[in-house]
């Protein structure tokens, strides 16, 4: 399966992002009040900057305190930024957010500018759906359907 098939999946194929100016706190109400785990960093909503995840802040907070909070987000944002294409494969870019011990993907056109973004359960889920399908295919071989 492939990453734009995964999108065309999704529920909302909404991105969210901040300004780099925005402070942790901003951040963090954006993700709990869109129940996401992360968000992207961009000054203009298409060319990504960084990623700003849960485990940032709660590493942050940990260190820090409070006064974390009041930082802007590029602070704590991961500013090496791994991304996808939408012809890349599932099995690729779950290998790629195993490896790199993240959960959320920007896709990136040739421009560079974001066309969505893919969740480690977004992949996990469609390789199901896709492991189900193969299943099915191969039990109607055997059955001789």
């Amino acid at each position: 399966m492939l990453v734009n098939q995964i999108l065309s999946m999704k529920a909302s194929g909404e991105i969210f992002t901040v300004a780099p100016e925005t402070s942790v706190a901003e951040a963090t109400r954006l993700l709990s009040e869109k129940r996401i785990g992360a968000i992207v960093v961009s000054e203009d909503g298409k060319i990504p900057l960084g990623i700003l995840s849960e485990r940032d802040v709660v590493r942050e907070l940990g260190k820090r305190g409070a006064a974390t909070l009041e930082q802007p987000i590029t602070e704590l944002m991961t500013r090496k930024l791994a991304t996808c294409t939408t012809g890349e494969d599932a099995l690729v870019i779950l290998d790629r957010m195993t490896q790199g011990r993240f959960r959320h993907l920007p896709v990136v056109n040739e421009q560079g500018e974001m066309v969505g973004i893919v969740s480690i359960g977004d992949a996990v889920s469609a390789r199901l759906k896709e492991l189900a399908a193969e299943k099915e295919a191969l039990t109607g071989m055997i059955m001789g359907n």
